[in-house]
Formats: C-alpha cells, structure tokens, sequence
C-alpha cells in the first residue's frame, strides 16, 4: 500500500512538473511573440501608437496649412477692414458738414486736426500700440490675466500723457501765431481743437480697448459697436451743427461724442458678454507695478507711428513752398484722403498679421508664425498690386468728387499713379510693422522708419521738388523712395529673423513675474538672468 501511494505521488509529481513546463514553455513562446510588437523601435507598435493618437498628430499637408491661416487672418482682417471703412466714412461726414459751414471753418478745422494728428493722436496711437505683442503673445501663451493687467496699464499711461498734450492744444493759439499762421483761421482752429478735448480723452480708452479685443481674434464686436455708432453719427452732427447753430464747435464735439459711445459699446460687451471673462481682470494695484516691459515696448511704437504721421504734415508744409501753392496744397488734401482710404486695407492686413504672429509666438509655435508672415506678404503685394491699378484707372475721375478745379484736377491725375507706385511699397512695408509688432521688435521698425524716410525719402522729395524740377510729383516721388527703401529694410529684418528665438523671447516676455528689458543690439535671443525679476529681452 505504501508502495502504491507512493508510486502514485512520484507520477503526480511528475505530470504536475511536466504541466509546470509546458506552461513555461507556452509563456515563453508567448513572451517570444509578443515582445517585438511591444518593443517601441517595432514598425507594428508605431503603428498601433500613431492609431492611438489619432489623426491629429498626422503631418498636415502644406497647402492645407497655408489656407487654413489665411482664413484665421481674413476672420481678423476682414472685420478690421469694415470698421476702418466706417471710421473713415464718419471722417468724411465730418468734412462735409465743415464744409457747408463755409471755407474759414474748413480751413480753420483742416489745420486743427492736423495740429491735432501731430501733438496728440499719433502719440496716442502709438503709445498704445506697445501693448499689442504683450497681449497677443500673452493670449497665445493663455497667460489670460496678462490681458487684463496690461490693459489697465496702457490706460493709465495714455490719460497721464494726455495733460500735457491738453495743455499744448490750449495753447495752440499762440504757437501757431508764432509759426506765422493767419491769425483769423487760427482762432477758428483753436474753438475746434478745444472741443476735442473729450475726444482726446476717449481716445484713451478706445484705443486700448480695440487692440485688447483684437489681440483675442475677437474683431466683429468692434466692427458692430462702430457700426451703431456710424448710424448716430449723422443725426449728432446734424442737432448739434444745424439745430444747435454751435458751428464748428458742433463738429468737434460730434466725433467726441461718436468715439464716446464706441467705447460705452465696447465695454459693454467686454463686461456682459463671456468672451472676456479669463482675461477681465477688476482694478488694483497689480497694475501699478512691472511697467518696464510696456513702456520699452510702448516709446518706439510710439516713435515708429509718429515718424510717418509726421512725414505727410512736413509735405503738407512744403506744398506752401511751390510754384502754385494754392492748388498744390488742395491737390495734396485730396491725395491724402486718397492714400487714408487705400491705407485701410494693408493697415487692417497688419492687424491681422501681427495678432496671428504674437498669438503663435506666445504658444511657442514658431513654425505656424512663420507661415502667418508668408501668407500675411503674399497678400500685402497682392494689396499693393492693386492699389496700383485703382490709382491708374481712377486718375482722370477721382479728383471730380472734391472739386471741379481744372488745375487741381490735373495736378491729381499726374500724381495718382505714382500714388500706386508709392503702394507697391507700402503695403509690404505695413505688413512688414505688423511683424515687427507681433515679435515685440518695435525699435527696429522705428530705426527703419527714421533712416528710410528721413535720411532717404526727404533728400529725395526736396531735392527732386525744389532742384531736380519735378515740383509736386517730385515730393510723392521721395515719398515712394522712401517706402521702397523702407520695404527692402523690412524684407531683410523678416528673412533674418530666427523664429526659434523669437518664441523664447515670447515666453520671457509674458512672464508674469519678469521684467522684460530691451537691448538694441545684433543677433542674440533671450536669456533669464538672476532669479523673477530679470529678464533680459534682446531684438534680433
């Protein structure tokens, strides 16, 4: 019996230890199959990973890639361009209700506001211009509170800079008179520059208000709010002009009141709409501090804006200086609303660029910055191609609608095409400031606009107008020597830039807890230097 059981034990021991291997030898086998699949370099496991992951990860062909920025471009272009439009259209309403009250009012105004576009709205513009890399790049970034911050800091700078150009526009009476003005268009113009005081104001906020929406791609809800006040607008000029009898004292107080209720608009629909919820942020002393960066950012928007306002008021001053001043200056009224309307379009382009760039920098995605800029070009010289054209077919019709003066109308069409030719720079060269503005590189575009139009353009419009005998086509003349040579300087800076260094210069600059300091000098990228509160930006 012993025996027996312990035969029988022997044999289950020995087919437990036969099952044992042959379980082994099936795990092995198994494990001999499966390992390949998983190993990570195996064709098979990438394939199941890329499976797993999705279609997004898949490559995006080219061309898909290039359309699919231009239509994010165009959603912010396009409701850019319907608003400038609409600002220009109420510009023009304006100047027709001056001109009914009679041609001392118009002269008086026209010389108001171009005091005005000199001393206040450029600078205005211009100062708030240096928040659009801050929030563009802090909105791709989704530094949301940035916005906000930045928002209220543009504010406060602009209504501190506001004084001091209220009290130039106070005294302008007696600074005009002592650049030899006459003194009756001068008291006219000073009643009008007085009454724009609210306007200065408002400008303030609505400057900054636009480009905090628009760093955010959120662009029709500007285009509305201008839109209802568009439709006020004639009906305000009209109780305050005609029914009111407050003359031109009436037209001023319009477009104050007209940019007053774009801002009521604007905010809103900043606080009742969710569109603005991450980056609304309320009041505080949070605001107060870290001005560095927007201020560095801010003075050369602000130099590189007034530099080519200003260049158009020097011409209007050296058309006195012509053979035939009188129709020499009107022609150069009419052209320069002209080359305002065409200005809307690239203008509106560079928006669109410069909001695409610092949202992509900001998100760290050089590439996809890179296309915006080749998609933003290739539409600016499509733009200038056509302005050329315009000009060209318009020439002999286009100066009717101002005037039926022979001599002005002649003077108009033999100008209007070098007009066009002038465009075939300038819109590259604006796209090209919208670049600059969405890599937070306003000092060069400020460098370049100095030496292009005043070291190359000027020489040359004098030079061709007061020596060469070109007169008045001479001075457009410079003016397109200046946009060609300021063009080629753009191209240059843009084919050099390395996108790599730029996006790390886009997260140092959204830091929150950095300051950001600008260095005007060669090559270089970013670099962070002795713990949060030094960062060192270098332009490129």
């Amino acid at each position: 019996m012993c025996k027996f059981q312990t035969r029988c034990l022997l044999k289950v021991d020995d087919e437990s230890e036969q099952a044992t291997d042959q379980d082994q030898d099936e795990s092995s086998r198994e494990h001999t199959i499966l390992t390949p699949l998983m190993d990570p370099k195996n064709s098979v496991h990438k394939d199941v990973a890329r499976l797993e992951r999705g279609s997004a990860d898949q490559p995006e062909p080219e061309l898909s890639s290039y359309v699919k920025e231009l239509a994010a471009m165009s959603g912010i272009a396009v409701p850019m361009v319907l608003m400038g439009l609409l600002l220009y259209s109420r510009t023009m309403v304006s100047m027709l209700f001056l001109g009914t009250l009679g041609e001392m009012e118009l002269a008086g105004g026209s010389l108001a506001v171009g005091f005005a576009n000199i001393t206040g709205y450029s600078i205005i513009s211009g100062l708030a211009m240096g928040m659009e890399p801050i929030c563009g790049q802090a909105f791709g970034a989704k530094k949301h509170s940035l916005l906000g911050l930045t928002l209220q800091r543009t504010i406060l700078v602009l209504l501190f800079i506001c004084f001091p150009i209220s009290l130039l526009w106070l005294n302008m009476h007696k600074i005009l008179l002592f650049c030899g003005q006459d003194e009756a268009i001068i008291e006219v113009a000073q009643s009008y520059i007085i009454y724009s005081l609210p306007d200065l104001f408002a400008q303030t906020l609505l400057q900054p208000l636009r480009i905090y929406l628009r760093t955010q791609t959120i662009t029709m809800p500007i285009t509305y709010c201008a839109l209802a006040a568009m439709v006020l607008h004639v009906p305000i000029n009209y109780l305050l002009v005609t029914v009111l009898n407050m003359g031109i004292r009436g037209v001023a107080l319009s477009a104050a009141w007209t940019n007053i209720n774009i801002v009521v608009c604007l905010l809103c629909y900043i606080l009742f709409s969710n569109s603005c919820t991450s980056s609304w942020v309320s009041p505080s002393r949070e605001c107060l501090k870290d001005w560095r960066s927007l201020l560095n950012l801010a003075v050369p928007s602000c130099v590189s804006v007034c530099l080519e306002w200003w260049w158009y008021e020097i011409m209007i001053l050296l058309c006195g200086l012509l053979l035939n001043p009188k129709a020499t200056v009107a022609s150069m009224g009419i052209l320069i609303q002209t080359t305002s309307f065409i200005y809307i379009f690239p203008s509106s382009l560079s928006f669109g660029v410069s909001t695409r760039v610092s949202n992509e920098l900001g998100a760290n995605k050089p590439e996809r910055a890179k296309k915006s800029v080749v998609v933003g070009l290739c539409c600016s010289f499509v733009l200038g191609f056509a302005a050329l054209f315009f000009t060209t077919m318009v020439r002999k019709r286009w100066a009717r609608m101002y005037t039926g003066d022979g001599e002005i109308m002649r003077i108009t069409a033999r100008v209007l095409p070098i007009i066009g030719l002038c465009e075939l720079g300038n819109c590259p060269q604006t796209t090209g400031c919208g670049v600059l503005r969405g890599t937070a590189r306003p000092r060069t575009g400020a460098n370049i606009n100095l030496g292009c139009f005043y070291l190359v353009g000027m020489p040359v419009a004098v030079g061709l107008a007061f020596y060469g005998g070109f007169d008045f086509e001479g001075l457009w003349m410079g003016l397109m020597a200046a946009q060609g040579s300021c063009v080629v300087a753009m191209m240059v800076v843009i084919w050099r830039t390395d996108w790599g260094i730029q996006a790390e210069r886009a997260q140092l600059l959204t830091r929150k807890d950095g300051v950001a300091e600008r260095r005007s000098v060669g090559g270089g990228g970013g670099e962070v230097s002795g713990g949060l509160a030094s960062i060192k930006i270098v332009e490129e």
